[in-house]
């Protein structure tokens, strides 16, 4: 095999075009044999293996700097950058981040894990270079639907202002391939990129603009060039912004890819190359249905019985539910519908479903523009990507006090996806806000009561709950705002739980009760605002008050519970604890291991009560 007797990287320059084929091949199949037994995101890295091989045949990483936008397209740079061995780790704690990652290797530049944001880092590394004299190269890899968000267009306008020497590759990977690519396409594309078409250009330009009749020529000259590329290159838009364009090309042919890029690479200034692969390359199920196996579970799981509603799913229907009485309910997605589970909703209301892309300060934006002429949009985004609209929540939410309703996916752990993905601090973020309703579900039907109940509110709401399948505790009582919920009784100890932490206190419960210990659970239901007079009463009833949230801790539900308490003087002679995680970046792992890890699982909480409990004893 190539894959073990090659000095990787680079030894892949040494290669035969016929050699790279069969390396690219060697990497699909270890690709797919990981992926398998480990799940991962394999449509996309599948696609995106030639250009991985293509990019360390024609640069000298890490001198040469790559940056992949989002690194669901990465598996195979991580494959020839020193990590195969350890490739079937992929996605475990300790183990082969999904994503580029700087702690794992010099080849990865940044932890790469939500789109749009290779551009502005490629532009900062491009003009640092320049400022020291360093030549070497600087490469963005970006899909098609990093274009949707408005970060990377405000990249690529600085860039063509700046005319900072950078290359973006934009991998465009949809399911139907652009009409323009063919034989004369890359028979254009071949002549465009040589570097004596270049120069001929460019002393053409000088030329006209030196010259007394080349200076009468030129505006006709531009106007007819740019009517021309209108007609044959789609790549007007980026030379407008002042890129020199090549495109497009087929990004698993090694004959056109690797001299196209390197003729690109020999020129300077901002340059977009643009290519087109197939997603799921050599796996049929993931060509067929990408979308399914953007993140896909090991595949044995594929065949596990019946399968069983997430979290999002069980969201989605009860809106769907909703809105079949209310027309005014309508659904905004930042190119998530499946993930999020509001395909359901799509699927009975095409029209009453809004996907504005990976652009999800516009989705905020536009929902108070909905709001606002009486409609009541649902925004369903993953927590960790509605972090990055922000002053959208505060300022075009908020503040105009619009009644859209956020609905969270992934809050809390994700398991093997890791730092980038992991929805820890929306509550921190969320429960800051002014005129903003917080809450947290027990379980699935207390999800459907309060989607319900937000929508009742014409407030800004937002509705957080975990990813992985969803359950029922079999309680099921009206929501009011701002009140909490009993769940079980005790008398030495009471921990107010919230959302997905519930299931963990139960059982936390049956465990103390074992060792003699009455625990209390309180369901907390509302991160915002809370349940005063709950507070009031187990402060007074209980020695030992525990929070318990899947979050981080650093302003968080407990400090929220000790913020009011201070402020009311509550505690008096109760002791608060505190349970969630720490102020730091949450590893991959499953999530029951990464609860374990951290304290959080039933056995680990109840040992910390217990020695709570005996501290305050004998104090």
């Amino acid at each position: 095999m190539i894959l073990d007797k090659c000095d990787l990287p680079a030894g892949i320059r040494k290669l035969r075009l016929d050699e790279l084929r069969n390396l690219s091949e060697e990497v699909r199949a270890l690709i797919l044999d990981v992926v398998s037994k480990q799940g991962g995101h394999l449509a996309s890295s599948l696609g995106a293996v030639e250009l991985c091989i293509a990019l360390h045949y024609c640069l000298d990483a890490p001198k040469d700097t790559i940056i992949f936008d989002v690194g669901h397209q990465a598996y195979a740079h991580k494959i020839i950058t020193g990590r195969k061995d350890s490739f079937p780790t992929l996605r475990t704690y300790k183990g082969i981040s999904g994503f580029p990652n700087f702690d794992e290797s010099e080849y990865d530049v940044y932890i790469s894990g939500h789109a749009s944001t290779a551009v502005s880092w490629a532009q900062g590394i491009a003009e640092a270079k320049k400022m020291r004299g360093d030549t070497s190269k600087t490469v963005a890899v970006i899909g098609d639907g990093s274009l949707t968000g408005g970060m990377c267009f405000e990249a690529l306008n600085n860039c063509g202002h700046a005319q900072t020497d950078i290359l973006v590759i934009v991998n465009h990977n949809e399911m139907s391939i652009s009409p323009s690519v063919g034989a004369l396409s890359n028979y254009l594309t071949k002549i465009i990129s040589r570097p004596i078409y270049n120069r001929i250009k460019n002393e053409l330009e000088n030329f006209l603009k030196t010259s007394t009749l080349g200076q009468k020529l030129t505006k006709q000259a531009r106007k007819f060039e740019e009517s021309v590329k209108g007609l044959i290159v789609p790549g007007i838009f980026f030379e407008e912004l002042g890129f020199r364009y090549l495109g497009v090309i087929d990004g698993h042919n090694f004959e056109v890819l690797i001299p196209t890029l390197k003729n690109i690479l020999s020129l300077s200034g901002p340059r977009v190359l643009h290519i087109v692969t197939k997603k799921g390359k050599g796996h049929k199920p993931s060509e067929d249905s990408p979308e399914d196996f953007h993140s896909a579970t090991p595949i044995s799981k594929y065949s596990e019985g019946e399968k069983k509603d997430s979290f999002g799913e069980v969201f989605s229907r009860k809106l769907a539910s909703l809105a079949k009485d209310d027309n005014k309910i309508v659904a905004i997605t930042a190119a998530m519908p499946a993930g999020t589970g509001l395909s359901i909703f799509g699927e009975t209301f095409p029209k009453r479903l809004f996907d504005v892309g990976i652009a999800e300060e516009h989705a905020v934006g536009f929902s108070s523009g909905l709001a606002k002429q009486g409609y009541k949009p649902v925004v369903a985004i993953y927590s960790t990507f509605l972090q990055r609209a922000f002053d959208q929540i505060v300022h075009d939410v908020a503040l105009q006090k619009a009644g859209v309703v956020f609905a969270l996916d992934r809050a809390g752990l994700v398991g093997e996806d890791g730092p980038t993905h992991h929805g820890m601090f929306d509550i921190a973020y969320l429960r800051l806000i002014p005129n903003m309703v917080c809450m947290a579900p027990k379980d699935k039907e207390e999800c459907e009561d309060m989607l319900a109940f937000a929508l009742s509110l014409n407030l800004p709401a937002a509705l957080r709950y975990p990813k992985g399948t969803a359950y029922s505790l079999n309680k099921r009582t009206p929501i009011v705002l701002g009140k909490s919920e009993v769940m079980s009784e005790g008398s030495d100890v009471c921990i107010v739980a919230l959302g997905a932490t519930v299931p963990i206190a139960l059982e936390c419960v049956s465990l103390l009760k074992k060792q003699g210990v009455g625990a209390a659970v309180i369901n907390a239901r509302f991160i915002k605002p809370l349940d005063e007079e709950m507070l009031k009463r187990i402060t007074r009833t209980y020695p030992l008050v525990v929070t318990f949230e899947e979050g981080s801790l650093s302003c968080g539900f407990g400090s929220a519970v000790l913020e009011l308490c201070e402020q009311k003087c509550l505690l008096g002679k109760a002791k608060l604890i505190r349970a969630g995680f720490p102020d730091e970046f949450i590893p991959a792992a499953k999530r029951e291991e990464l609860f374990a890890l951290y304290g959080l699982d039933a056995d680990s909480l109840a040992q910390r009560i217990n020695r709570e409990l005996k501290r305050s004893r004998n104090s």
